[in-house]
């Protein structure tokens, strides 16, 4: 069998978590498989879908890498071809039009529900031969009124479902726009799906698809429902856990690779590793290791995962992805050392693109701004002689490289008998303005003589102007 998966997306507002991972495992699949992986976006919902949306779709695949083999496709380019089916199945017998209005159908659910019933429709008009004068009708799938559709699902196992459970589902509306259940059958059959991943959510669905694709002579494809991502509180992911757009974690400055890392974890397991890259993804996922159990989503789990990934990159990739966070924050890059070897300095520090590049600010301005809480701890009488006397070495030093600067610290540290930290602290600072900084000697270096005289005799004037 030739493996063909498909994600199918409403752009009905933003690519969030949850759609994310169901993509992955459909293209993970597909890749592992060698087969191909579909985009196709479910549009018919008018007067939600938006332009923006589609367009937050494809560029949030694109930025995770989720290239797709076929697509995207549009259902609303497809309104033909779904008529031509409803049709087919009006002409079989197979569904039938249903003049019910909304308040009939409102009555007959409130009498279902008084008599302990679960409210569905009835099939009040599954005989009926003569059309209603001034109703627009629906177009009601005939769902089989015996036997069971038995769903053999790679992740939930054997499930069984009574035809009596089910109702005869709209497939058309009164005026005349095909429904979910139905645009989503056609697409998947004349798309060759092999392989159906996504949420549970959608679980109650799948007998209604089955029994519509057996009606059209065609075999269901095989199907995988993942349990559902929840947030922290055991609530159903939204925003306030973290559910943003997936683009709003590319301006924050996650790496993709990290992303999907991280989702491909949300539910699934490969032993007890929890680094993968994306070849290792695609070597070990099948969706029979998918927990049967809902995830939690863990923002922090996520940010430790970016930073190994971030700290893994090699340094002219990490430097070439940080350019845009440096820029953003209005750095000057050609005023300050070369960025390469600032971001290899900072990445242990860092646990995102964004934070790499707030965090190295002060080695590109030429004025810092130091808060009061450094001042009264480290800018002291004591620290002044100090600096000063470092300040006379540093200006003297015939090669500013870390060595030679680690052993004037050193030096300076040994002659005045303080403690390592009573020097360096107060020096740090000067340097940084407390920002996360590598080591002294590093610090030092990477900022530059003529930044670190200017910093310490600056600090020496906020001292003498204090004393």
């Amino acid at each position: 069998m030739t493996v063909k998966t498909r994600f199918a997306p409403s752009p009905t507002g933003y690519l969030h978590i949850g759609g994310v991972r169901t993509a992955l495992f459909s293209w993970l699949y597909a890749r592992r498989h060698k087969g191909s992986f579909i985009l196709r976006i479910e549009d018919t919902d008018r007067q939600r879908s938006t332009e923006q949306s589609v367009q937050i779709i494809l560029d949030g695949m694109r930025w995770l890498g989720l290239d797709a083999d076929e697509g995207p496709y549009f259902q609303t380019q497809r309104f033909a071809r779904y008529r031509e089916v409803i049709d087919q199945l009006l002409e079989q017998g197979d569904a039938y039009y249903c003049y019910c209005s909304r308040d009939e159908l409102d009555a007959m659910r409130e009498a279902q529900r008084a008599k302990g019933e679960k409210p569905r429709y009835d099939g009040r008009c599954r005989h009926r031969s003569a059309p209603a004068a001034g109703v627009r009708p629906v177009v009601r799938f005939r769902n089989p009124e015996h036997g069971t559709v038995v769903i053999n699902d790679l992740v939930k196992g054997r499930v069984v479902v009574a035809n009596e459970q089910l109702d005869d589902l709209i497939i058309a509306r009164s005026d005349g726009t095909p429904t979910y259940n139905l645009t989503v059958v056609v697409d998947d059959l004349d798309m060759g799906v092999s392989h159906v991943i996504r949420g549970d959510d959608h679980l109650n669905n799948t007998p209604r698809q089955i029994n519509l694709l057996r009606a059209l002579g065609a075999e269901p494809p095989v199907y995988a429902h993942a349990p559902m991502i929840l947030g922290a509180d055991g609530s159903r992911l939204s925003k306030r856990h973290g559910a943003v757009n997936v683009l709003d974690y590319r301006d924050q400055g996650y790496l993709p690779e990290a992303l999907l890392n991280y989702l491909v974890r949300l539910g699934w397991s490969h032993g007890d590793q929890e680094i993968f890259s994306i070849a290792e993804m695609i070597e070990y996922f099948d969706p029979a290791d998918i927990n049967k159990s809902d995830s939690t989503f863990n923002p922090e789990k996520l940010l430790w995962l970016n930073q190994q990934h971030l700290k893994a990159l090699p340094p002219q990739e990490l430097a070439r992805r940080a350019r845009p966070f440096f820029e953003a924050a209005g750095i000057d890059l050609e005023d300050g050392p070369p960025l390469q070897a600032v971001v290899e300095a900072q990445r242990e520090k860092a646990a995102t693109l964004k934070q790499l590049a707030e965090y190295s600010t002060w080695l590109y301005r030429n004025a810092l701004v130091y808060p009061d809480a450094v001042i009264n701890k480290h800018f002291t009488a004591a620290a002044r002689d100090a600096l000063a006397v470092l300040a006379d070495r540093f200006d003297k030093l015939e090669h500013w490289e870390p060595e030679a600067l680690h052993a004037t610290v050193r030096q300076t540290v040994a002659e005045l008998g303080v403690k390592f930290g009573q020097l360096a602290m107060p020096l740090r600072m000067a340097i940084t303005a407390g920002s996360p900084s590598p080591s002294i000697d590093l610090t030092l270096f990477l900022a530059g003589r003529e930044r670190v005289l200017q910093r310490i005799r600056r600090v020496i004037d906020i001292i003498d102007n204090n004393a």
